[in-house]
């Protein structure tokens, strides 16, 4: 097939434990939406932990990650495919928190290889469309014993209390490294880059429609699975250390994150240069041009551009983020 720019369109699992996607549909100028869709997954190669399938992006009947299988190259360019093979190294979602998520983390690379036998852990990023307040990491150390009798007793007025609380406005960015305890306030609404697993060990599950005693592990069980979170403690400066408020630079996270995934800022008369990427369209109207002639956009535009559809220009008004895999 020949690769150009791929206007995506919504792809919001169903039923999930927590309330969104209220949000998603304003933003992608939906009629309405469907309740508890409070995640859109775009270009996923990837699927639902312990499903099948769903969360996976298709493209004209066939999985991305398929398509992606079968010219490496073309998709992700020689430079990364020479690295990573066919792996895109890139998960992006719309997050609409219509209520406070639980409290959880993400395992870390080596945990997720050595007990779970997947390549990647789930580092991620966040960056804010609509603000709120979220929670990072532990105010104090926590010793082991006190997080499993948090946990079993689902003590969540104790465990929320224990997590700094920060309130981000829109185009703000935060950096949530693999292993930190976190969660995200009710009413943000977030563009989300991450590494491309599904990988959470929830701490708190209490209020929510789902068995987190069974389903909040990943089925390795929580005397493991609680081994992959830090619960050493964050200072003050430690967290403002993941923010970035610095709506003027181009890129948009803190240098640690690019090492796992890249956004950058991009506003009219940006040029993009070629590169597997995920353009997500914040405000404004305008064109993306390039060398298979302009593409229309607006508010709510998602664009997978695949690396041999080559560079583009942004017009009109049109700004957004532009979300990529890391540098090779």
């Amino acid at each position: 097939m020949t690769l150009t720019p791929i206007v995506l369109d919504a792809n919001q699992p169903p039923e999930r434990f927590y309330a969104g996607g209220e949000r998603i549909a304003a933003f992608r100028g939906a009629a309405a939406s469907e309740p508890h869709t409070p995640e859109d997954w775009v270009a996923s190669t990837v699927a639902l932990f312990g499903t099948s399938g769903t969360g996976e992006t298709t493209i004209g009947g066939r999985a991305l990650s398929e398509l992606v299988r079968a010219d490496p190259g073309a998709w992700l360019g020689a430079a990364h495919a020479a690295v990573h093979a066919d792996d895109t190294q890139l998960l992006v979602k719309l997050l609409d928190a219509g209520e406070r998520l639980p409290v959880h983390a993400h395992p870390d690379d080596i945990f997720a290889r050595d007990f779970l036998g997947h390549t990647h852990g789930k580092a991620e990023a966040w960056y804010i469309v609509e603000p709120g307040e979220v929670f990072l990491g532990f105010t104090r150390d926590v010793s082991r014993e006190e997080l499993d009798a948090l946990v079993r007793d689902q003590d969540v007025s104790a465990l929320s209390a224990l997590l700094h609380r920060r309130r981000v406005q829109p185009d703000d960015t935060v950096f949530v490294p693999a292993g930190l305890p976190h969660a995200i306030g009710s009413g943000v609404f977030l563009v989300e880059v991450q590494q491309p697993e599904d990988l959470s060990i929830l701490m708190e599950w209490r209020g929510f429609d789902l068995d987190g005693a069974a389903d909040g592990h990943l089925g390795l069980g929580f005397d493991l699975a609680l081994n992959a979170v830090h619960r050493a403690a964050l200072t003050s400066a430690d967290v403002d250390a993941l923010i970035s408020r610095d709506h003027a630079s181009t890129s948009a996270l803190v240098p640690p994150a690019d090492a796992y995934f890249r956004v950058d800022r991009v506003s009219p008369e940006t040029t993009t240069l070629a590169g597997y990427g995920v353009l997500v369209v914040l405000d404004g109207v305008g064109e993306l041009r390039g060398k298979s002639g302009p593409l229309p956009l607006a508010r709510g535009s998602v664009v997978l551009l695949p690396h041999a559809a080559g560079e583009h220009v942004l017009t009109g008004t049109a700004r957004g983020v532009l979300c990529r895999p890391p540098a090779v």
